[in-house]
């Protein structure tokens, strides 16, 4: 679910960019912003590029258990949904700093205008995501530095954000649970 959550955002992402620059190409691109030899990848070269980050599990919110029904008025019982909130970084890899800023700078009106990503707003959202929430992860000076030498890489013009609540299901059933099909009036004295 990952994979297909962060390709649709490269794809809304890609879509909206090339409107507002009437451009044929794609603009994003998902990929690491460098290699494990220290090179630059040459699918990278002025572009966009959408990095995962960071994976963090949602501890905060409670969720129901999985119950699914069942064709014999059953339900099929399994563990709850898991919830994930992902770290992405938009870094502008272009030949010209100009190009870059401006992507960059387009990047961050596409999100101000889109704060949450829903089957709503998109028919192409991947079935089994109810809701992306997209929001500015702050980082102060040092610890965007430390990130880009964690990365080995050269900084670029970048801005990192956290997408909230993947739901991921793996579906697994673990029982059965019966069905309520009566209930009985119980008078307490």
């Amino acid at each position: 679910m990952i994979n297909e959550a962060l390709q649709f955002i490269v794809q809304a992402l890609n879509q909206a960019l090339k409107n507002n620059f009437l451009s044929d190409e794609d603009l994003v691109v998902m990929n690491n912003v460098i290699q494990a030899d220290g090179t630059i990848p040459l699918i990278n070269q002025n572009k966009v590029v959408l990095s995962l980050i960071n994976i963090e599990k949602e501890t905060n919110k409670p969720f129901n258990t999985y119950k699914r029904p069942l064709e014999d008025n059953n339900y099929a019982a399994g563990s709850p949904s898991e919830y994930y909130n992902l770290d992405i970084l938009f870094s502008s890899n272009f030949d010209d700093y100009s190009e870059s800023l401006k992507m960059l700078s387009a990047v961050i009106a596409y999100f101000q205008g889109h704060t949450s990503l829903t089957p709503a707003d998109s028919s192409a959202i991947p079935a089994g995501i109810k809701k992306l929430d997209v929001d500015v992860e702050r980082l102060a000076f040092h610890q965007m530095h430390s990130l880009w030498t964690a990365m080995g890489a050269k900084y670029q013009p970048s801005i990192l954000y956290k997408v909230r609540l993947l739901n991921i299901q793996s579906g697994q059933v673990k029982g059965a649970v019966a069905a309520v099909t009566k209930t009985e009036n119980m008078v307490t004295q």
